[in-house]
Order: C-alpha cells, then sequence, then structure tokens
C-alpha cells in the first residue's frame, strides 16, 4: 500500500468536449494510476505519490447507460437519437441511463481514495453534499432519499421529489472516475427520452428551473469546487 498521502488534487476544465473523447480522457489518467499503485505495491519502501485529479466539462447532448442499466430505459431508436442531435454510449460505470447536455456541470474526480479514506459510500455522500451545500448557497434545499443516489429537491415530504443531480461511479484499487451530473441551466426536455436512472416515478429538474430563471454557470462551478476541496481537505492546484 502507498503510505504517502497526497492531498494535492489537479483540478481541469475541459468546457465543451465530445463525451468519448472525455471518456478516453479519464480512462488514460486512471489507468496510469492504478498502474503507478500496482508498481508501488511491487517497490514497498521506494513508492511514489499517487495524484488525484478534479474534471469538470459540459458534454454535447448524449445518453449514457452504466453496467446495472436496462437498454429499454432509453426511449429513443437511432433515428429518434439523430433527430435530437443525441448519442448514446454503454459504459463501466454503476447506474442505469443518464442524460449529458449542455447546461450542466459534469464532474469527473480521479481520485486515489488511499490519499483520503477508503469508503465508497463516504466517497458518493461527501460528493452529494458538495452540491447540496451549492444549492444551499442559492436558497435552495436539497437532500438525499433513502435507497437513491443523487440529490433531490422535495427529499423529505415527497410531495414532487426531483432529482437535481445523479451520480454514477466506477473505481479500481480505490482509484475513482466517472462521477456526477449537476443540472444547472440544462434542457430537462432531454430527459422525457428516457427512464432517468431506470426511476420513472419520479421528476428531474435544474438550478434554473428552481429558481425561475438562468443561473451564471461559471459561479457555480466555482463554489462547488470550493466545497469539494473543503469537505475532502484537498489541496486544489488550477491548471
Amino acid at each position: 500500500m502507498n503510505n504517502i498521502l497526497n492531498k494535492k488534487t489537479k483540478f481541469r476544465h475541459l468546457g465543451l468536449i465530445d463525451y468519448q473523447k472525455a471518456w478516453d480522457y479519464q480512462e488514460d489518467i486512471f489507468k496510469q494510476s492504478v498502474d503507478l499503485k500496482i508498481q508501488n505495491r511491487r517497490n514497498e519502501g521506494n513508492e511514489e505519490e499517487t495524484p488525484n485529479y478534479l474534471i469538470f466539462c459540459y458534454h454535447p447532448h448524449v445518453y449514457t447507460l452504466g453496467k446495472s442499466g436496462k437498454q429499454e430505459n432509453l426511449l429513443l431508436n437511432e433515428d429518434g437519437l439523430k433527430q435530437h442531435e443525441a448519442t448514446y454510449y454503454k459504459i463501466n460505470r454503476g447506474g442505469d441511463i443518464t442524460y449529458h447536455g449542455p447546461g450542466q456541470i459534469v464532474g469527473y474526480p480521479i481520485l486515489d481514495l488511499d490519499n483520503f479514506f477508503t469508503d465508497i459510500h463516504k466517497y458518493l455522500r461527501l460528493l452529494e453534499e458538495a452540491v447540496i451545500l451549492t444549492l444551499k448557497e442559492y436558497s435552495v434545499e436539497s437532500g438525499r432519499i433513502d435507497g437513491l443516489t443523487g440529490v433531490w429537491i422535495d427529499h423529505v415530504e415527497q410531495k414532487d421529489p426531483r432529482k437535481i443531480c445523479a451520480l454514477g461511479v466506477k473505481s479500481s484499487r480505490w482509484v475513482t472516475m466517472h462521477g456526477f451530473a449537476f443540472n444547472v441551466n440544462t434542457d430537462l426536455s432531454y430527459f422525457e427520452h428516457i427512464i432517468p436512472c431506470g426511476i420513472d416515478d419520479k421528476a428531474v429538474t435544474s438550478l434554473e428551473k428552481e429558481l425561475g430563471k438562468k443561473v451564471d454557470i461559471s459561479e457555480v462551478e466555482i463554489k462547488l469546487r470550493k466545497h469539494i476541496a473543503d469537505l475532502f481537505e484537498m489541496e486544489i492546484e488550477i491548471e
């Protein structure tokens, strides 16, 4: 095991990027980290620091299906996807189907959890907490619903529960990839073409919809990044 705890986390914003390109980018960093951990195991006493990355980006319209997902939760055929200028990928994260698109903050933390804590449940809860704290700064109350991942509005009484942030991750040797999708100024009509996360009795929302006005997405990103850094006790290095 690597006994060097490295809290430094490189922050990169990739802007608007094709989903496949971002996935390849993640896979490359993820593989390098996993390979380094394997090498460190062989070189006990002479380990190298494993790096951490926090990546933000936006995607053109795309639907992604996780390993535990069902194809029938995508309600569009190939022609329908073309008509909506959307693409579709089966991917290697947990969870079911979700949508990514402009106006949505997509976050990909590629962390070696050995640098922080080795607990995937805690990892997911802290990512949710960062979004909950960010929403609080806009006077939007949010939280969790038992048995469901992500961040929800009207999570207590659940008269009209609606998801504002979805999560889906993969980890190997405590290195993480994939992450979260936070709806800020998202075109919510695209969710009508899927059964989001396989849940057909709950709605999806965005910060724009909850506030009744468009929001400065860059401002939201700064707040969100700070909350992630504070919760994980990261030392953020902006690249």
